[in-house]
């Protein structure tokens, strides 16, 4: 006897045959679109004003060891950290750079310094309610470089001597990039570090302001210009280029309960 499927039936079988063999044959990465990674958060984070100093004198902020500190920071400053742009490259409201907090966060497990530096962005915008945006802007900068007779800064941790400021400014530094976060204050122009040094630095420089009566062109810090070359060993040159910026389009300024 010969057995003969009805049609509809026949269709159907087929219709499902095919649906399973295209599941079968589909590309792993379907499935893997739609699965958005959870945001990185701190296990503990505790975020106060401090108004004990009235933003003025000694601030601190840190980032290692599955922490981030910070004392007596003005809020410009944790977030110019948090995006990893010197201040002169965050653009926000007036009072940005004149209301400091402190916070203690922590991260459970062995996180990177880019992971914490991801966690503070996302308690920024969960404290502070930070809502911002990063845009590519082409404008006059300051260039860092080494100059022809090499630098001639020290490792972090070289005894040096503080020489007196004379009247003028002392700057003291570890990092490069606080370097030219003061540069680019005195100068008004972005700094971009072209040195190609990594690493810790004892960096010390003295330097006279802008149009000062004491400047003295003799005098290695007559101008910052002047200072940089003559005791770092660095130059700064001026060019055209395109930087990255950061725009608030708005902040808290009192945060949530922690």
């Amino acid at each position: 006897m010969i057995f003969t499927m009805p049609a509809t039936i026949a269709r159907r079988t087929r219709w499902i045959r095919s649906a399973l063999f295209a599941i079968s044959t589909a590309p792993c990465g379907l499935h893997a679109q739609t699965a958005t990674p959870p945001a990185l958060r701190f296990d503990a984070a505790s975020v106060r004003p401090n108004h004990t100093a009235g933003c003025r004198g000694r601030w601190n902020f840190s980032a290692s060891h599955r922490t981030v500190t910070a004392e007596n920071a003005p809020l410009l400053r944790i977030v110019s950290r948090a995006y990893n742009l010197t201040d002169d490259r965050v653009s926000g409201p007036a009072w940005l750079d004149s209301e400091c907090y402190d916070i203690t966060a922590k991260a459970a497990g062995d996180v990177t310094d880019h992971d914490l530096m991801a966690m503070l962005k996302e308690l920024l915008k969960d404290r502070f309610h930070l809502v911002a945006h990063r845009e590519l802007d082409e404008t006059p900068v300051l260039a860092l470089m080494v100059n022809e007779g090499g630098s001639k800064m020290h490792a972090y941790g070289y005894k040096v001597s503080v020489p007196s400021s004379n009247g003028g400014i002392l700057f003291m530094a570890r990092h490069l990039p606080d370097l030219c976060e003061r540069i680019g204050k005195v100068t008004g122009r972005p700094v971009i570090d072209k040195t190609g040094l990594d690493g810790d630095y004892m960096i010390v420089l003295t330097y006279l302001p802008f149009g000062s009566t004491n400047s003295d062109p003799s005098d290695p810090a007559s101008d910052i210009f002047s200072a940089v070359r003559d005791q770092l060993g660095l130059r700064l040159q001026s060019q055209r280029g395109v930087v990255d910026v950061l725009k608030i389009e708005s902040v808290d300024k009192v945060p949530t309960e922690n």
